[in-house]
This record gives structure tokens, sequence and C-alpha cells, in this order.
């Protein structure tokens, strides 16, 4: 089917090519050009502005946003909706934040246009292995949609999880969760690059049996066997680690619902730490425990 994607980003582009693999008609609109030539190569319709991506595409038109959450969203869909129809379906496939997306549904709907919320997950590598994809919407909008979420998701990848802002909501809790599974298999194999009793293990070798096997074994820890063996201690990596939003949004709606979620929370907090060249906290601490008990401090 026809469609157009707006932005393409790492995620977008390969989204792009691969429903083009699969026979849908792509306009693809970008800030960049050179951009947009690399899938105009490949048979997509390259568009010079959002006017243009409206008069390209047959009505009812769909329309798939991959832009950063926020702002950017809200500029595109404003000035996308004075041009649309009703009947016509735009999708936020980034990381929004599902309160706005309810939000952007609700407005939308007074204009009879369709609004689908697809969470997406997969990454650099969905291009190959296909995309998770945790759908939001009214029942006749993502049927109308179906075709591409089948050719985006691998088989028994794709779920339309509710109405709109459910698709973003799952996909929020997705990352939520995916912070605790990171913070602790960096934890893990922190302890074993830090052992002194055993100072030579083979952090690459580890990695790749416990994919073996191992309750432990996940794609996340096929990734770590990758990583591992470009670089066994990481040397060339600076250790900070940014978030997205998703992580402080899913602690806030466990705050909300007065849900325990201790291991996604600390996950969080522990970035933070990671942001830090040194901890002023880290500093008080050690300068009350000289106080108190005498205990020695280091000196800058």
């Amino acid at each position: 089917m026809q469609l157009a994607m707006i932005g393409l980003g790492r995620m977008g582009g390969n989204m792009v090519e691969r429903l083009m693999r699969d026979s849908h008609k792509l306009v693809v609109y970008d800030r960049s050009a050179e951009t947009m030539a690399k899938y105009e190569k490949l048979g997509a319709a390259s568009a010079a502005d959002l006017s243009k991506v409206v008069q390209a595409l047959q009505s009812p038109r769909v329309i798939w946003i991959m832009v950063p959450a926020g702002d950017p969203v809200d500029q595109t869909i404003a000035t996308l909706v004075p041009m649309l129809s009703p009947g016509d379906i735009i999708i936020d496939g980034g990381n929004s934040n599902f309160h706005d997306t309810i939000r952007r549904g609700q407005e939308l709907a007074t204009k009879k246009i369709e609004f689908i919320d697809a969470g997406t997950s997969g990454g650099i590598w969905g291009l190959e292995n296909g995309y998770c994809l945790m759908v939001g919407g009214s029942d006749s909008a993502v049927k109308q949609c179906e075709p591409i979420f089948k050719s985006l998701a691998p088989q028994d990848g794709y779920l339309h999880v509710g109405p709109t802002g459910s698709g973003h909501y799952v996909k929020m809790v997705h990352n939520g969760i995916e912070y605790g599974m990171l913070q602790a298999y960096a934890e893990g194999y922190e302890i074993l690059h830090a052992s002194k009793l055993f100072p030579k293990l083979d952090l690459h070798a580890i990695a790749e049996v416990w994919q073996h096997g191992s309750v432990v074994r996940s794609w996340l820890n096929e990734l770590a066997v990758t990583a591992f063996s470009n670089n066994a201690t990481l040397s060339d990596i600076k250790g900070y680690v940014d978030d997205s939003g998703e992580g402080r949004w899913t602690v806030q709606e466990a705050i909300d619902l007065s849900v325990p979620a201790p291991v996604i929370t600390l996950s969080l907090q522990a970035r933070f730490v990671s942001r830090q060249d040194e901890s002023f906290s880290a500093k008080v601490i050690a300068a009350l425990r000289n106080e108190f008990g005498g205990h020695a401090v280091k000196r800058s």
C-alpha cells in the first residue's frame, strides 16, 4: 500500500527500506536532501516539503511520523492537519509520552483524522530482523494499516494492544524493563571485570558461553558478545549513559499507581551517576565518614 514516512533517521530510513522490500509505495521526507536522495535511489518518491508529501498521497492518506518526541511531533502534526481530510491516518512510531499521544488523538478525532501510536522496538537491527510493534488506535484504522505493520514486524511481532495511547504506554514499560535488564548485565560484567581472585577472566568467552543453554541468554547478551569481541575491555567507550525519557515516565507511572518498581528506578538513577565526572554526593559521604569515624579520604 502507499504511505509516507516523515523522518529518515536510523529507524525511519530502515523502515522505509523494509517496507519497499515488501512492495509498499513510499513517499519520503527528511530535512536532509542527501538522505532523501538515498531512498529515492532505492525507489521511494521524495517530497520537497510536507505539503508535497500530502499532495503525493492518494486518499485516504497514511502518514508515518518518525521524529523526536515532544515539540517536533506536535509541530509536524500542526503543519499536516490543515492539508488532511477526514479518514486520513497519522501514525506516530517514535517514543512519545503516552499522555501526549492521548491528547493528540483526541484533538485529531475532532477533525475526523485517525491517530495511531506504534511503539517500535528493534533498533538498527530491525531492517533485517523486523520490528516488534505495539500498536494503539481504533480498530478500523489499525485494520486498514495492518499490511504495513505485518511487513515491518517479524512473525508474531505485531500486536494491536488497545486504543490510542496504549501502544506508547506498552512501549514505555517495555523500555523501563530494558533499563533493568541492561543494568543487571552491566553490574554482572563489572564484577567479573573487577575480580582480584580471577583477574584474567575472558568476558567475551563468558558472554558467548552464556548464550548456550544459560538462563541469562538473550538478545541483549548476544550484543554483549559482539561488543566484547570488538574490544574486550571496552576501553574505546566512555561510561556515559543517556536516557531518552521512557525510563523516567515508567518510574513516574509506577509512583502514580503505587506500584513498587525498585529495579527500574535504580537503573534510571544509575544512568544519572554515569554522567558525573566525580560524584559530589560521594564526596559528602567520604567527608562524613572522616568526621565521625576518622576514615581516610582521598585528596584531589
